[in-house]
């Protein structure tokens, strides 16, 4: 399986991520960039996974073959990398493989505005393809192996780190909100190997809150915000320490993770909903496998639909940014949360600076933040809301050309292959949504969408309905036909 992009950035298994591989990605980004302007220095850094600084220094390598100074940010998050990139009018990159296993890694590439869009990936990609058609002519003067590796006797240089991009991060929080504005609150803070783990240490405590960091890994762990695999660890963290809430991210820590003062996983498509209406937004993009509960609600002027992956939930941003809405944000089901307009704080007269790539530090101090200020727990917040409840679920090791056939057959065969496989357990069809992957709405009101992952050999079920049992039963179902009934059918030729 060749490395391509995914939902965000370049990902693949780490066999696949050679030192070459690596670098040629690298140099056709930065020969894109330089379409674009003429870049001085790219902001570089990446999460604790173990094969980020083999990567790092491959990107570093080609970085300064291109005549470009590397900024060499460390280990800290992709937001926080991202902003500080932006900032000071420079591109940034980020190693990350986000959430996936330690066994596969990943390439982010950002503009000095932001991340990059799907137009800039076709170009990325056109450029990437034109180097590995020449590369036997150039090989020789390339310092790689025949494995695609660097020699033995090539050393990459960094220099030290610069720990402004951390402070910058930091501070971006600290003044935008009231000191000491989260007092009172007790948060267990689950760090493992997410990489922003002491960075939301020093967040949360400087701005008041009772920190009790747990769980912390010297070997990476896997969390995936919107597949919880350890729900009842968590749980029991909360209780025993008797805490308002627990927080956590994924690996590159862009994707945070809320469980209640009941214990109780708060999905990311309903944190959204929450952190927008703190904020105060008037327009909220966010893919189309999110929780309806944004709609029913009435709290937004605007609504925006897109497909899953950041890039699509940007580019909508900009277009509300274009008609002139004036506070503009956006969402995935992950949590991750995403800014396209300055935001002025009146009680501290602070802005916080448009952030349009994934972010877990904003939604994690903004719901325990809405929650003192509205007087209500965490749990009450999310009963005020429409009740509309989301499941998701994850079939790992699942072939791509599999979850490909899948997607094809029930896109040109909706109705039919619905009704065979689905009907018993989730009732009649009422419509589809094609916009990514295959959205069912029942006549019941039950939701369920079926898509692959864009980073792995995964594939995903989403379901929603007015009652979280049925939400998880839902889930589980679906899952199990997928499985033991859907899979096989292809794999048999049953289904071409």
């Amino acid at each position: 399986m060749a490395l391509k992009f995914g939902t965000s950035g370049v990902r693949g298994l780490v066999t696949e991520m050679t030192d070459l591989e690596c670098y040629l990605y690298a140099k056709a980004y930065i020969q894109y960039l330089k379409t674009r302007m003429a870049p001085e220095m790219i902001s570089l850094a990446g999460d604790l996974r173990s094969s980020t600084p083999r990567i790092k220094k491959a990107v570093a390598f080609a970085i300064q073959e291109e005549g470009i100074l590397v900024d060499n940010c460390g280990d800290i998050p992709t937001a926080a990398v991202t902003c500080y990139g932006m900032q000071n009018d420079r591109p940034s990159i980020m190693i990350t493989g986000s959430h996936i296993p330690d066994d596969r890694n990943g390439i982010k590439f950002n503009m000095p505005w932001g991340e990059i869009l799907k137009e800039d990936e076709v170009e990325i990609s056109k450029r990437y393809s034109e180097f590995k058609e020449t590369l036997t002519a150039r090989s020789q003067a390339l310092p790689f192996d025949e494995d695609g590796y660097f020699k033995s006797n090539v050393t990459i240089e960094m220099g030290e780190v610069n720990s402004s991009a951390e402070r910058s991060y930091v501070n971006r929080f600290i003044n935008f909100f009231p000191a000491h504005c989260l007092k009172g609150l007790k948060v267990v803070l689950y760090q493992h190997s997410a990489v922003g783990r002491d960075i939301f240490l020093k967040i949360l405590e400087q701005l008041g809150a009772e920190v009790i960091p747990l769980g912390r890994s010297d070997s990476f762990i896997p969390v995936d915000t919107e597949a919880v695999e350890n729900e009842e660890q968590l749980a029991a963290w909360v209780k025993e320490h008797n805490a308002h809430a627990l927080a956590t991210t994924d690996g590159d820590s862009d994707r945070p993770l809320i469980v209640d003062e009941k214990g109780k996983v708060v999905r990311g498509d309903v944190l959204g909903i929450l952190v927008s209406d703190f904020l105060k937004a008037d327009s909220v993009s966010t893919p189309v496998s999110c929780n309806t509960a944004l709609e029913k609600c009435g709290k937004f002027r605007q609504v925006c639909r897109t497909r899953i992956g950041s890039p699509y939930v940007i580019e909508a941003m900009n277009k509300a940014v274009n008609n002139q809405y004036k506070t503009v944000v956006g969402y995935e089901a992950n949590g991750g949360y995403l800014t396209a307009t300055d935001i002025i704080n009146p009680a501290t007269g602070e802005t916080l600076k448009a952030l349009p790539t994934r972010d877990a530090a904003l939604p994690v101090i903004a719901i325990l933040r809405h929650s003192l200020e509205k007087g209500k727990t965490i749990s009450q917040l999310v009963a005020d809301l429409p009740p509309r409840y989301t499941a998701s679920g994850l079939l790992r090791e699942f072939p791509v050309n599999i979850s490909k056939k899948l997607i094809e057959n029930f896109t040109s065969k909706g109705q039919k292959n619905t009704d065979y496989f689905f009907r018993a357990a989730f009732g009649a069809v009422e419509s589809f949504d094609f916009t990514d992957g295959v959205r069912i709405t029942f006549s019941g009101g039950d939701i369920l969408h079926l898509r692959p992952s864009g980073n792995a050999p995964e594939f995903r079920c989403y379901t929603e309905s007015s009652t979280e049992v049925r939400a998880r039963e839902n889930n589980d179902k679906a899952l199990q036909i997928v499985r033991d009934i859907i899979r096989p059918a292809i794999e048999k030729g049953c289904i071409s």
